[in-house]
């Protein structure tokens, strides 16, 4: 998931890199567009649906002054209401507050879009000089002393005063973040606060734009038929059609990305290749010169430990984890630790079944980390009489995104009808508007799903517009984003079982965003905590491999003909296999990721760091993290996941829990328990605690134990 920043008092909208959005209130679009109406950011949306961004009419000449007025406009109406004469009250202060930001968050949306999809050097120019300036923007929000006196007088009286649950849970928040983003320093204190942040905003601008150079700058070429050696047509294809894109007719082109180095790795048979491939990869941001990210990352961890100590708190990882389900930096570790253990037990399992395998075919090698997968591969195929190239065929894209749109019919009657006329920002996106079952418009989907040029790697959703009745219902406008590589024109786009896994995770976070039911805007949706906010997505990737989908709609591309059954049970029994792999992977990166933010204050060298952590960890030879340092887009190109990369290990011991509870009631689309979810999960927003939300759903809270039989982790493997 892609975050954006939030401001203080707007509870971090988004979840994981989310583009944040609000809908316009009408006393603010006034004063926000007068003298820019020739600026499409700074005009109300129009149209049907509520309105949708002006896409068509956007020019990057928009940009710098739209976001400008924006904040500005936005300072002006925040000093009136910390001005106000009258007593504070949540009307005239918080929910002003909520209305006042508004037409900002509309441009930011569209400011978002292009930083994650439309990336050409001029814009990445304006996103450098812009950073700064929107990060001393949210500075001079939260260090405005008499807003913040107004805001406090509410939050104390909250109890007194006639405020809903949902108006107290708000000025809780508010208060909170406001503090926590140093409304209570010392003049000086603040002054320095505002120069670290703006110096951070322009690291994370630059961390990412040079990760985006190393992948796509950097790729392996293919120049013969030797080299294609293992590798299926559809990813022959795909290659064929990106060397004809970068004009090299005949050749055939892998994309420095994940969707196109995974299955290389698991497919070529060409050993060398592999190597290139995987080093390629796995240094990006390390390979010196202009896109290096060692100096950058150094410089954030110092900035983050000043901030934290600035703050009153012992390390930056104590600050994050404040305002997360988790508390504190050692519940996290005792979860990654009490995973850790088994998962590497079952990697050196996994790895003796591979190099014993090598050494039957007389490989005479060692396995190393660009063998992984390809002989993991093997291995399976060999226990489970089953390969990847056997599922593939029936894993169309189109009849995948049809499998989500079911699910969601199913488990919450909507329906995802095709719009068009609607305006995207590149002709690869189409536009679905989603109704319930009583044929009310619950909001707009946007899917994007093509790897191209200047777009970032990986997958996210992106919420445009969050539901909210503030002045009147609004409802959402919310996008899936990702990096499928199209082959021949025409035919239909085959892709991995990890790669339906991920698009089935995003669709789970655009149903929380599509499924809000809330009065507040920064409260709707995905804007809850960190470590909470996957848990629908994960539990969504839950539903791909049930029989009712795999029957409807994992049909092969050829014959039309279904998934055979034989298939699906191989399929089910080989559940957990490669867990111990994809668990240790990730896992390598989410305790590299918090103990670089317990390390305080002394200086790290990046490289070294990783380096001795994963070798006083154990980490296994044959395996790489999931996102080395240089590279790790989570925490270092934003503050969104830093200290923060353990959520997903988190909300997936929740979302285990949760689909064991459907398996209890009787089946995954149980429709009692689907309306559980609805009421108490993904329409709640952060209107309550997730803790408690969860247990209305649950009736308990979650326990470990689902997640350990999902992976195969059985008692005795934590030696």
């Amino acid at each position: 998931m892609r975050r954006r920043r939030s401001i203080a008092f707007a509870l971090t909208l988004c979840a994981a890199s989310l583009a944040a959005c609000r809908s316009p209130s009408p006393d603010i679009e006034r004063r926000a567009g007068r003298g820019e109406t020739g600026n499409p950011l700074l005009r109300p949306w129009a149209g049907p649906h509520g309105g949708t961004p002006p896409f068509g009419e956007v020019k990057l000449e928009h940009f710098e002054p739209a976001l400008t007025q924006a904040m500005n406009d936005a300072l002006a109406a925040l000093q009136h209401i910390g001005r106000a004469q009258e007593p504070a009250s949540f009307e005239n202060t918080i929910a002003a507050m909520e209305r006042a930001m508004l037409p900002f968050y509309r441009v930011e949306a569209v400011y978002g879009v292009w930083s994650g999809a439309k990336q050409t050097p001029e814009f990445q120019a304006i996103e450098r000089k812009m950073a700064p300036e929107l990060a001393a923007f949210e500075d001079r929000i939260t260090q405005d002393e008499a807003l913040f006196a107004r805001l406090e007088a509410v939050y104390e009286g909250r109890d007194a005063a006639a405020l809903t649950p949902e108006q107290k849970r708000l000025a809780w928040k508010v208060y909170r973040d406001f503090v926590r983003a140093g409304a209570k320093l010392d003049v000086e204190a603040k002054r320095r606060l505002t120069a670290i942040n703006r110096e951070l905003a322009g690291l994370f601008t630059r961390f990412g734009q040079n990760v985006l150079a190393d992948e796509s700058d950097l790729f392996l070429l293919l120049e013969s038929d030797g080299d294609l050696a293992g590798l299926p047509a559809a990813l022959r294809d795909a290659a064929a059609a990106e060397a004809e894109a970068r004009k090299m007719p005949g050749k055939w082109v892998i994309r420095n990305t994940r969707s196109s180095i995974d299955p290389f790795l698991t497919y070529s048979e060409r050993r060398d290749l592999r190597e290139r491939a995987w080093r390629l990869f796995t240094d990006r941001g390390d390979r010196g010169g202009e896109s290096d990210n060692n100096e950058i990352i150094a410089r954030i961890l110092a900035l983050r430990a000043e901030r934290a100590g600035l703050l009153g708190y012992p390390t930056h990882a104590h600050w994050r984890l404040e305002n997360s389900m988790a508390k504190e930096p050692e519940a996290v570790l005792a979860l990654l630790e009490q995973v850790w253990k088994p998962a590497r037990v079952q990697v050196s399992r996994d790895v003796a079944a591979m190099q014993a395998l090598a050494d039957r075919e007389g490989a005479g090698i060692a396995i190393q980390p660009w063998d992984y997968r390809f002989y993991a591969e093997k291995v399976r195929k060999q226990k489970y009489d089953l390969d990847e190239s056997q599922l593939k065929p029936y894993l169309q894209l189109e009849q995948l995104r049809e499998a989500m749109f079911w699910v969601a019919g199913q488990l919450f009657g909507y329906a995802f009808k095709p719009l068009e006329g609607v305006p995207v920002f590149h002709p690869d996106v189409r536009v679905f508007e989603v109704c319930d079952r009583s044929g009310r418009r619950v909001g707009l989907y946007f899917f994007d799903p093509w790897a191209r040029s200047q777009k970032r790697s990986g997958a996210w959703m992106s919420a445009y517009r969050a539901q909210h009745r503030l002045d009147g219902e609004v409802r959402p406008i919310v996008s899936n984003n990702a990096n499928f590589i199209k082959g021949k024109p025409g035919a239909p786009v085959l892709i991995s079982w990890d790669d339906a896994q991920t698009l089935f995770h995003e669709f789970g976070h655009a149903l929380h965003g599509l499924s809000s039911n809330v009065t507040y805007p920064s409260i709707a949706g995905t804007a809850v905590f960190r470590d909470y906010v996957e848990f629908p997505s994960q539990l969504l990737e839950h539903y791909l491999s049930t029989p009712e989908v795999l029957q409807r709609f994992a049909r092969h591309h050829e014959t039309g003909e279904p998934i055979p059954r034989e298939l699906i049970e191989r399929l089910t029994r080989a559940a957990t296999f490669n867990q111990g792999f994809e668990t240790v992977e990730y896992l390598a990166s989410a305790l590299v990721d918090m103990k670089l933010h317990l390390a305080g204050a002394r200086p790290i060298d990046p490289d070294a760091f990783e380096r001795q952590t994963l070798a006083a960890l154990g980490m296994p030879a044959e395996i790489a993290m999931r996102h080395r340092t240089p590279h790790f887009l989570h925490v270092f190109a934003g503050d969104g996941y830093s200290a923060g990369y353990y959520s997903y290990l988190w909300a997936d011991v929740i979302s285990a829990d949760a689909f064991d509870a459907f398996r209890e009631a009787g089946g995954p689309y149980d429709p009692d328990l689907a309306a559980r979810l609805l009421e108490h999960v993904l329409s709640v927003g952060n209107t309550i605690d997730p803790a408690e939300g969860y247990r209305r759903f649950r009736g308990r809270d979650a326990r470990v134990d689902a997640l350990m039989r999902e992976r195969g982790f059985g008692e005795g493997d934590g030696g």
